[in-house]
């Protein structure tokens, strides 16, 4: 079965200007110029979508998402639901990367890799990181390498929490054993092999990764740091980081703009910025005493919003949709994913700017949102 997508404005994340993209199954097969007379021939009821005034890109990439939830620090009532699918693809989101954060004993990740299994049944990609905020870190086998190594969905350790009071107040030297550990996993396995780090808002900021760098042998670019968003003297070190080797991340929020705005002012590495969601996390508000006073659940939602805002107020388009896409791509290792390009799997959005809108949305070939209506939804919806 072919889909052909016509006259939309791609970004790659290049922007190839508006060329027609033929889909075979899951992957696309070619861009340009294509035989419409022969098509018809080989597939008479083949799929035509018209992006005429749009802006064609790869589907989101989610490199930091609670699949299960998370949650439970002000007990168990405040433990927050699960993703499903309709979550995820109505906001263009066609891969995730699951994690366990502060609660790694009622969340496991037999239970992650299983929702990350039925995810990707219903349809979009999934991978995951063994582990949790807490060391020792947990794994599904009797190791980190064995996980990297075994378990399709692991890519990785995370998310290890520094600089938190609720992370396990772990030693820069058990850090350093647990990137070791992920990067030779990544390297018998063929997969990215990176530790994402949590990173709260403590008194130490930054203090364990420049230690890594400067006292260990850990390559930075096996390093991906989440939630410099949350104060600007930590913002001011992802830019210094980023230009070590170091993935930076931002947490998307109302601030978003600010960040990235900050980032480009200060020269940051912009090819080693991305965005996540968070989704489906907890969003616990302590005040200077660490006394909880407020609490929220983050939202896929504000993924997508905020791609929207930071088009309208950006020039290169192609660098902030890289953010969202090929970045992350990178950093995770997820070859054929994060660009529009023959032999790349076909996870496609596109998008209506003027009404900050997702117009339609192929996951893997399979349109999931067409004509701003969801069309496959997961079992239990």
């Amino acid at each position: 079965m072919f889909t052909l997508i016509i006259n939309g404005e791609i970004y790659s994340p290049k922007y190839i200007g508006q060329k027609p993209i033929l889909i075979q199954g899951k992957t696309i097969i070619k861009i340009g110029n294509i035989d419409i007379t022969a098509l018809k021939k080989i597939d008479p009821d083949f799929i035509t979508i018209d992006a005429k005034d749009h802006t064609i890109m790869p589907g989101i990439i989610d490199p930091h998402i609670h699949l299960l939830g998370g949650g439970g620090e002000a007990g168990y009532m405040t433990r927050t639901p699960e993703v499903n699918l309709t979550d995820l693809i109505k906001n263009g989101i066609t891969s995730v990367v699951g994690l366990i954060g502060t609660d790694g004993l009622s969340r496991t990740l037999t239970n992650l890799y299983s929702k990350a299994k039925a995810l990707e049944a219903e349809g979009v990609s999934t991978y995951m990181y063994t582990g949790n905020y807490h060391l020792p870190i947990t794994t599904l086998t009797q190791s980190i390498q064995e996980d990297l190594l075994l378990i399709d969905k692991v890519i990785g350790t995370g998310e290890v929490a520094i600089n938190d009071f609720r992370s396990s107040i772990p030693t820069t030297q058990e850090l350093a054993r647990i990137v070791s550990e992920t990067t030779v996993g990544g390297m018998l396995s063929g997969k990215a092999g990176v530790t994402h780090f949590h990173l709260g808002t403590g008194k130490h900021q930054l203090d364990q990764i420049y230690e890594l760098l400067d006292h260990y042998d850990v390559k930075p670019n096996k390093m991906y740091v989440t939630h410099f968003d949350k104060a600007l003297n930590l913002l001011k070190e992802g830019v210094n980081l980023s230009h070590q080797g170091v993935y930076v991340d931002l947490t998307a929020s109302d601030n978003t703009v600010e960040c990235v705005d900050y980032f480009k002012k200060h020269d940051g590495d912009l090819s080693r910025l991305t965005i996540s969601s968070d989704g489906h996390g907890s969003l616990p508000k302590f005040d200077e005493r660490n006394k909880l006073v407020g609490y929220d659940v983050a939202k896929c939602s504000m993924l997508t919003q905020q791609l929207f805002n930071l088009l309208d107020t950006h020039a290169n388009q192609e660098d902030i949709i890289a953010m969202f896409t090929s970045n992350v791509a990178k950093v995770l290792t997820l070859h054929h994913k994060g660009h529009i390009e023959v032999n790349y799997d076909a996870d496609i959005l596109i998008l209506d700017t003027e009404k900050h809108r997702v117009k339609d949305v192929l996951a893997k070939g399979k349109q999931m949102v067409s004509e701003y209506e969801v069309i496959r939804k997961g079992m239990f919806e």
